[in-house]
């Protein structure tokens, strides 16, 4: 299962997070693990370079895309190879809805998209799509293939 997707800024700050059978007492826990994680490792990193990590037998992959942090954390079936196919589609997605180099500011521009991209991709804890053209039509309301 997935358990977790945040992006963040780079100053650590939450931008969206979804979280998938984690207790609420546990999130605040895995929030400040991750930033602090990223705040370690993704400074220098270059653009879509993946992290690999192991905390509590779930593991974590994590990357920045211009001025955002992606994080996902999966157990079981999703270990780091699948993890990493799960944050290739994100990251895909989220280029073509920001079109432009990312920033923080295009990337809050483009919320709502995002977060539609992010249900699509990622539903109820488990990998839904990753081809990214599929998610963009689902997300335009258009039927996922063309008649």
């Amino acid at each position: 299962m997935i358990l977790a997707v945040l992006f963040a800024n780079t100053d650590g700050n939450i931008l969206i997070e979804r979280f998938h059978g984690v207790p609420a007492e546990e999130r605040l826990h895995w929030r400040s693990f991750l930033v602090k994680l990223g705040a370690e490792n993704l400074k220098g990193a270059k653009n879509e370079e993946l992290f690999v990590a192991s905390h509590k037998s779930v593991y974590i992959v994590y990357t920045i895309l211009g001025d955002v942090c992606i994080y996902v954390v999966g157990k079981d079936e999703y270990d780091e190879l699948a993890l990493g196919e799960v944050i290739y589609a994100i990251t895909s997605a989220v280029k073509d809805v920001c079109k432009s180099p990312i920033t923080e500011r295009h990337f809050l521009d483009r919320y709502g998209k995002v977060c539609l991209c992010l249900d699509e991709i990622v539903w109820k804890g488990y990998l839904e799509n990753t081809d990214k053209d599929r998610v963009g039509r689902l997300i335009k309301l258009r039927p996922p293939i063309e008649p």
